[in-house]
């Protein structure tokens, strides 16, 4: 079927005609155009803006469209970032966390735990560090400090909006991190009629929080929709919304108002646990530490390990935590580790080929509404990745079609699914795809789709790039 009856079928209200008639379907290089114009033709994308970008990995230019504007690329930016952190880093850099400190012969000790902004640090690796301390002979601690200052400036990003802050995806980047810096719960259905029961997953999490719950319990064949946010200033958590009668709980979270605190305070747990009694804690470095030792140290998993939730999954916070590490492994000691960890991001993207002119970053996840990037540059970023002798660790960190991460259940049942490796993103009306794309009858491909500015539900604009790269998948050599 040629480019243009396909164009015809599409424009005549047939937007599933490209899935529904697939296996009969080819196009030439020649025809696509046509194909992906009609498509950013449809209704919906009249007042949007639409940015896309195909190329083969060797750089062959098969379709552009405003390739080289600016676009908010939601998270599909951490494909800039991770590229850049291991380029930098390393496939086996690891992130410790090291517990530095004295003991007297009586066991009395007097501890520091050093932070490093290890993302993946939890329950079991704070209990490890417990076990160690408790080896060490250690059987009371005098005061306990917690060194949280290897990420200079804010935890905050400045650039974030207030609902994104408030959220778990937008939890506080410091480098003392524990369970993700989030606050877990879990809105449970009561009675028709009654509000839904909050329960924290952690009840010492609770402790201290003022709940103002809007929420209801509703009849079955009603709509279900909870909101869950809380006070920037004090601790008083909000939760809305509805979920019917008998249903299954519905998992939420928040995000951590004091990082850095909450880290003692569950470490101070795992030590009492221990037999370990703990005097005084606090959040600020040692007068000095002329001969501390090392008594206990956790290591992070390799970083090619920690970049599957950064992609896969779209973990935020790993993705700042990981720029922000850059800035710890410079010479000189940065005022402002997130800007800091941008310029060497985008130093060592130019030196591969990248022209830094071509992206703004004021963040690494994506979430930050001033991001900006071309689709030709974020292509080139895949195909920098793609010649580099990172490609197999780069690759195996995104989401497959059909298969994993945040593309499990786009495009099964189709040539897509298990052929597509890439980083969706959506925020406010912003929605984004780049990856690899293997057509069963074309060279591979570097690809970047932007929906920006799009008045339309996000099921749709889903929908609208799932059609662009069903085309681009029916390919082949026309030669």
């Amino acid at each position: 079927m040629s480019g243009r009856n396909w164009a015809l079928g599409i424009s005549g209200g047939l937007i599933g005609a490209i899935t529904a008639a697939f296996p009969a379907m080819a196009l030439c290089p020649a025809d696509l155009p046509e194909v992906m114009e009609t498509i950013a033709q449809h209704p919906e994308l009249v007042r949007a803006r639409v940015g896309i970008q195909i190329e083969t990995l060797d750089g062959e230019a098969i379709y552009s469209r405003s390739g080289d504007r600016f676009f908010v690329p939601a998270s599909a930016l951490k494909l800039v970032t991770t590229a850049a952190v291991l380029m930098e880093l390393g496939p086996d850099y690891r992130i410790r966390t090291s517990v530095l400190g004295t003991v007297d012969g009586s066991g009395s000790a007097t501890l520091q735990v050093v932070g490093r902004g290890d993302p993946s640090f939890d329950q079991a690796d704070l209990a490890d560090l417990a076990r160690q301390i408790s080896n060490q002979n250690v059987r009371q601690i005098d005061i306990l400090y917690g060194d949280d200052r290897a990420f200079a400036g804010a935890i905050v990003n400045p650039n974030w909006e207030w609902e994104d802050v408030q959220a778990g995806y937008g939890a506080p980047v410091n480098a003392l991190i524990f369970e993700e810096n989030e606050i877990g719960l879990s809105l449970h259905p009561q009675a028709v009629g009654q509000p839904l029961q909050v329960v924290w997953d952690s009840p010492s999490q609770g402790a201290g929080w003022t709940i103002e719950n809007a929420t209801r319990t509703v009849a079955p064949g009603e709509s279900e929709f909870v909101s869950v946010g809380r006070d920037l200033s004090r601790p008083v958590l909000r939760v809305a919304g509805q979920l019917v009668a008998e249903s299954a709980p519905e998992p939420v979270s928040i995000a951590e108002p004091n990082p850095g605190p909450a880290f003692l305070d569950a470490l101070q747990t795992a030590l009492v646990e221990q037999g370990i009694a703990v005097q005084q804690v606090g959040l600020v470095p040692p007068p000095s530490t002329p001969d501390w030792g090392e008594l206990a140290a956790v290591q992070s998993p390799p970083l090619a390990e920690l970049l599957i939730p950064t992609n896969q999954s779209s973990n935020n916070l790993y993705a700042e935590a990981l720029l922000k590490t850059l800035a710890i492994t410079a010479d000189a000691p940065a005022e402002d580790a997130t800007v800091a960890g941008i310029a060497i991001a985008l130093n060592r993207l130019q030196l591969l080929g990248l022209d830094p002119a071509d992206v703004v970053m004021v963040d690494g996840s994506g979430l930050a509404r001033k991001n900006l990037i071309t689709p030709a540059a974020l292509v080139d970023v895949l195909q920098i990745m793609a010649r580099s002798p990172q490609a197999d660790v780069f690759r195996e960190s995104l989401a497959v079609a059909g298969q994993s991460g945040t593309l499990r259940n786009r495009w099964l049942d189709t040539p897509v699914e298990g052929q597509l490796w890439g980083k969706s993103g959506a925020i406010s009306r912003n929605f984004s795809l780049a990856g690899y794309l293997q057509p069963d009858r074309y060279s591979p491909v570097a690809f970047t789709i932007f929906l920006n500015n799009i008045d339309a539900p996000g099921r749709v604009a889903r929908s609208l790039i799932d059609e662009m790269v069903l085309a681009i998948a029916t390919l082949e050599s026309c030669d």
